[in-house]
Parts: structure tokens; C-alpha cells; sequence
């Protein structure tokens, strides 16, 4: 098949990051700088990805802000027709420094935060004073007027929150807030003892979310990563694997989605060695759960599977061993009982720590 053109692009500038966020989907194995791309083959990637018509690229990490290049590669976006959103904890941006990346053509910040009280945000972010830091960088952002969006990550020790958590990104001035439950992926699967939330969490969270939209219509879009653990359907992962975006890791390896890495076998070209146009047509781990044609019943005949493009690939993997088994948050899988039965023995342990990224222990949660 002739794959569609991808509508947005993650580039992973780095993984180096100062916080250290329980839940951070990044790799349990990291890309150390001495191996990040350089700004030269950045600049081609995103030249890359407009010529194939790319629309958005989505400045992520660890933390840009790490990287010294971060104002000349929101140019090189900018300067290649790409609208630029700044994936950022704050922590490393000034107001001088936020002035140079919208001068240089910067269109969107999207900050995160990780609770509403200072202490409990800055022990869930592993850094003192972070939270402090980021208020003060939304009021930079907004006093620029660039798009501003709040991302607010859930778990046990947040997820009753939801509510002020839209208020705050309001009273910051926010356009839009992204209330994401936990993925379970990288360091996240590895805190999942620590961050899962109970049933009737997620439920009331879930609840709260659709009865406040209304009250923020036409002041603030709340958008919804909805849980996987608790459902019945999966969702479509990415919007299905391979069918509208692509992630460049710090290194340079091209993937269908942020944790592909896990699942053993695949073969994943890096823009080191191959144009980006082509890594998205051919590359063997696009193309391996792109379609439908890999899937097992009962997704095959499923009338959902151009719905859900069969769920999360990675998830199938981590709960059923097995990347091209039914997402096992499916109630037809038959490894839906065994992600239910993770849910309730994660959610609700008498102790438990958080093992941070970069961190020699685990720190009391």
C-alpha cells in the first residue's frame, strides 16, 4: 500500500532532561549526547518533512531546552513551512530566551505540569522549585501571546485534580489544556506500581472531564488521553501505527510511535542513512502493522479495526508477549483480564516508591 502523507512530526532534540518524572515515557535506556543528532541534519530532517507534506513538527525531549542549537532548529522548522510546538518543562527557559525562539518563528508552547501543589509537583518532577518556575514561564509565554497549550499528565497522585488543573490553565491563559492519563511505556511502566490509579479514580476523573467542558466552552478546549488500563475498546494509538505521524529520536532512528523500540525484531532506519520520505514508505518497522493485512482475529473481521487500526501494538507486547496479539485492552482479548488484574494490584499498594530517571534510588512518593 501507498501510505498518506503524515500530518506531524515529533523530533526528539534530546533526552537529557532535569526532571526526572515518574511517568516519562522516554526509553529506560537513553541516548547520551555524544550521540543526539547535530543541528545540520536536523535542519535537513525538517526540510525532509515539509517537502512531504508534513504540517506541524512537535519539539520534544527530554527537555530542548538542553540543547544550545534549540533557537537555530525552531528557524530551520520555521524557515521549511512547519508550524512549531515547543514541548517543554520550562526549567532552562528564560524570558529572553522564550523572546529569541518566538522571534525566530516559535508558534506554540505546550508546558507541563505536574500537580496543583508546589511540593507534591515538584517530588512527582524530581526537582526542587520546579513549579515555581513553570508558572512563571506560562506568564511568559502568554505575555508573548504565543499558543499555549498545559499539559497535565494523571495518576494516583493527581488524577482527583482535574478540575483545577483546567481552572489553573485558564486563570494562566491557556488555550487549550491536555488532561493525559498515564501511557504506561518506558519509565512509566517501570513506576506503574506507584502511578496507577484505582477504578473508581479513573471513573469519577473521567466523569469530571466531560461535566466541566461545557462550562469552558469557547474559553478553553480540554482535550482527553483517555486510560487503557480500565477500558473495554482500545483506542487508535497515534491515530494507527504508521498512518499520521512519525517519531526522530535524539539519534536519528525513525519510528511509527514513541515506545516501537520495545518490541524485539523490527528494523528501524535512521535519517543518518536514509531520506525521511523513504524511511516513511518503506521502512520495514513502518510497514510491519501498517494496514490491516497483519492482524489476527477477531480484529481482522472486526468492525472497528478501521476505528482502532487494532490498538496499541506496544501494549500487546508488554501484557500479551506478543506485538501482534488484540491490544489487550480489548475486552475480546483474551489477555483482558490479565491488564484489569495489573490495574488493580498496581493501584492500590500499602508502599511504594518512585524510581526517577537518573537516580540511583527510588524516592518515597
Amino acid at each position: 500500500m501507498t501510505p498518506s502523507a503524515p500530518l506531524g512530526l515529533l523530533a526528539e532534540l534530546t533526552h537529557r532532561c532535569p526532571l526526572a518524572c515518574p511517568y516519562c515515557s522516554n526509553p529506560l535506556a537513553l541516548v547520551d549526547r555524544n550521540d543526539e543528532l547535530d543541528t545540520e541534519t536536523w535542519v535537513r530532517v525538517f526540510h525532509e518533512a515539509a517537502e512531504m507534506g508534513v504540517l506541524q513538527v512537535h519539539l520534544s525531549g527530554g527537555e530542548p531546552a538542553a540543547r544550545r542549537d534549540l533557537t537555530d532548529l525552531v528557524a530551520a522548522a520555521h524557515d521549511s513551512g512547519l508550524y512549531t510546538n515547543l514541548i517543554t518543562s520550562a526549567i532552562g527557559l528564560d524570558p529572553q530566551r522564550l523572546a529569541r525562539l518566538k522571534a525566530a518563528g516559535l508558534d506554540h508552547v505546550q508546558l507541563s505540569i505536574q500537580d496543583l501543589d508546589a511540593a507534591s509537583a515538584d517530588r512527582i518532577a524530581g526537582y526542587r522549585g520546579a513549579h515555581d518556575r513553570k508558572l512563571a514561564f506560562a506568564r511568559a509565554v502568554t505575555g508573548l501571546d504565543l499558543a499555549f497549550t498545559l499539559n497535565a499528565v494523571v495518576h494516583r497522585a493527581n488524577i482527583a485534580r482535574v478540575a483545577d488543573f483546567a481552572e489553573l490553565a485558564l486563570t494562566l491563559g491557556a488555550g487549550r489544556v491536555e488532561i493525559a492519563h498515564t501511557q504506561y511505556y518506558g519509565w512509566a511502566l517501570r513506576n506503574r506500581a506507584a502511578l496507577m490509579p484505582t477504578r473508581d479514580q479513573v471513573t469519577a476523573a473521567m466523569e469530571t472531564v466531560e461535566r466541566i467542558r461545557p462550562l469552558y466552552a469557547n474559553r478553553l478546549a480540554i482535550d482527553l488521553v483517555t486510560p487503557d488500563y480500565y477500558a473495554r475498546r482500545p483506542k487508535a494509538c497515534m491515530g494507527g501505527w504508521a498512518r499520521r505521524t512519525l517519531n526522530v529520536t535524539p539519534a536519528g532512528r525513525v519510528l511509527p510511535c514513541h515506545a516501537a523500540e520495545t518490541i524485539p525484531g523490527l528494523e528501524f532506519w535512521s535519517v543518518r542513512d536514509h531520506a525521511l520520505a523513504d524511511i516513511w514508505a518503506m521502512s520495514p518497522a513502518f510497514n510491519a502493522f501498517r494496514g490491516t493485512d497483519w492482524m489476527q482475529e477477531p480484529c481482522r473481521s472486526c468492525a472497528r479495526r478501521d476505528l482502532d487500526f487494532g490498538g496499541c501494538r506496544c501494549q500487546a507486547l508488554a501484557i500479551a508477549g506478543d506485538a501482534a496479539a488484540i491490544d489487550p485492552a480489548c475486552e475480546l482479548s483474551p489477555h483482558h483480564a490479565t491488564l484489569l488484574a495489573y490495574a488493580e494490584q498496581d493501584s492500590t499498594p500499602a508502599d511504594f516508591a518512585y524510581f526517577h530517571r537518573g537516580r540511583a534510588a527510588p524516592a518515597p512518593a
